[in-house]
Parts: C-alpha cells; sequence; structure tokens
C-alpha cells in the first residue's frame, strides 16, 4: 500500500506527533510517499522510512497511489485537492489547524487512522465540486473548487453590481461587495460566516449568499446544483476578484463568468463513526450547554 503526503508548513511543535505518523506507516508496511517540500522541511528533524519516496506534481500521483494523507487544516486540504484533481484518489485530513471542518481527525488519532488504512475500514464520501467556466483563461488547470467560488471587490472600491442567473434566467442583482456560491461541503466555511445556512453533502445543492448585501432583505438562496449560474458584474473600478476556495485572480469587470457542478466528485475518507452530524455536534457545539 501506498499513501501520498501532502503538507505546507508543519511547525516546530508538531515534530513528535509527524514521527509517530511515520512509525506507525512503517510498522504497517505502509509505504510512503511524501510532498517534495514538505521531505526537505523534516530531513534530519524526523526519521522517515528507507523506503519513503517523493511526488511533487499532480502528474506524480498514478495509480499506484491508494491514498492521500492532508496534515494541517481545511486549506491544506483543499490544496490537497488541486494535486488529486479528477484522479479519484481518496483525501484524509488529519487536523494540524484550528476547527477543521474537512481536517477532522485529530492528532492524538494516528495510531487508529494508519490501521484503518491497514485494514481499509474508511468510508468514502462523494464531495461536489463546482467548475468555473470563463470567456479568459482562469485558474489553470483546476478551474474547480471544492468548497466555493466567490465574486469580490477590489481593494477599497464601493460595492459592485452582480447580476446573477440561473440557465439564463434573471435571479436578481446582488448590490453587494461580493457573492459566493457554495457547494454543500463549502456551506460550513466563507458562506457560513456570511450568515449562509448549512445543508448536507448529499443534498445535490449550491447555496448562493452575497458579502455584506446593500439591501437586508437579501438573503441566501439554496438552488439545485443542475442550474448554471451566470453573472455579470458592473463597478466603478476595472477589476474585480474572483476566487476558488483559497485562490484568487484578479480579472476585467467586463469577464464572462459561469459556474456549474463540476463532472467528478471527491473522495473524502472519514472513519466509520463519524459522520456529519457529529461532526456538526463536535466543531459547532450543538447541543452543549456552555451557560456555565
Amino acid at each position: 500500500m501506498k499513501i501520498a503526503i501532502y503538507s505546507r508548513i508543519i511547525e516546530g511543535d508538531n515534530n513528535s506527533d509527524i514521527q509517530h505518523f511515520f512509525d506507525e506507516l512503517e510498522k504497517q508496511n505502509i509505504e510512503a510517499v511524501v510532498f517534495l517540500p514538505l521531505m526537505e522541511q523534516l530531513r534530519g528533524i524526523v526519521r522517515l522510512p528507507k523506503t519513503t519516496t517523493s511526488f511533487y506534481l499532480s502528474e506524480d500521483l498514478n495509480n499506484e497511489i491508494d491514498y492521500v494523507v492532508s496534515l494541517g487544516g481545511d486549506g491544506t486540504l483543499l490544496d490537497a485537492v488541486t494535486l488529486v484533481r479528477d484522479k479519484g484518489i481518496p483525501i484524509l485530513g488529519i487536523n494540524f489547524g484550528r476547527l477543521g471542518f474537512l481536517a477532522s481527525i485529530g492528532r492524538d488519532q494516528m495510531e487508529g487512522v494508519v490501521k484503518a488504512f491497514s485494514n481499509r475500514t474508511f468510508v468514502v464520501d462523494k464531495r461536489t465540486l463546482i467548475h468555473l467556466d470563463a470567456n479568459i483563461s482562469m485558474f489553470g488547470p483546476v478551474p474547480f473548487a471544492l468548497n466555493e467560488f466567490a465574486i469580490h471587490k477590489r481593494d477599497t472600491a464601493s460595492l459592485i453590481k452582480i447580476h446573477t442567473y440561473l440557465n439564463g434566467e434573471f435571479l436578481n442583482t446582488y448590490w453587494a461587495d461580493g457573492l459566493i456560491v457554495s457547494t454543500p461541503t463549502g456551506s460550513t466555511g466563507y458562506s457560513l460566516s456570511c450568515n449562509g445556512p448549512i445543508v448536507f453533502p448529499d443534498s445535490g445543492s449550491f447555496v448562493i449568499t452575497p458579502v455584506a448585501p446593500h439591501n437586508l432583505n437579501v438573503r441566501s438562496i439554496v438552488v439545485p446544483d443542475n442550474n448554471v449560474i451566470s453573472f455579470e458584474v458592473e463597478s466603478r473600478t476595472e477589476q474585480i476578484i474572483c476566487a476558488m476556495d483559497s485562490r484568487r485572480e484578479i480579472v476585467s469587470k467586463d469577464v464572462q463568468l459561469a459556474v456549474k457542478k463540476e463532472n467528478f466528485s471527491l473522495n473524502l475518507l472519514r472513519p466509520a463513526e463519524n459522520n456529519f452530524l457529529q461532526t456538526l455536534q463536535h466543531k459547532l457545539t450543538w447541543g452543549l450547554d456552555r451557560r456555565n
């Protein structure tokens, strides 16, 4: 079995946990394929198994890789998605960050995680991705996102007007700082912080949420994910910001934009005993009395 391991930067106080993880992989005879910048960072700090190899590009993740492990927070896992792309390799996030809706496995669970890899007892959740079409080249070979696509005003510009259409039919004009179209997975991310609703991962929907809308009667709306959502933007400045998860590009306000459901999905791993309800209860402390 081969597992690819991705991370951005490992803080020094996490070195013992990283060492424990590699030790457990070695015990279970699981071969590690480590993201090259991470491998260079760990060299001389963590003892890696002799069989450890490296990868750097998405093309290096071939069909010999059984799983991808993201070590970090949700942002790190979103980076890993851009490496996996449409290969169908399941991803698991081990949380070295803060909240961790996607990277929900605690570092204290590493021994059990490695055994679950060995026994193949993880559950695979299919997660919808959102795809961007534009009349110019945007986001290179990865014009898709797991959490959301967003349009923002540029810098200190005044609010922008975003004319929004569903399958070519006018929906609304949003006078706002921006607009978010999130997947069900992304409904617990940026959209939630802008008062968007939480929807279940398998709900087959997109959530359209304005950012700081000028009209108080404008609220989020949930639409079926078989819609193509297109936009026309008016702004007093010549440029706007488009973002897909943590990636962004500055483009002309006249750019033609449309989003739709991506034609492939992400395979996200979770322990058999965990589900979305438990994640909500744990991460949002639902059902717990915090008054005392």
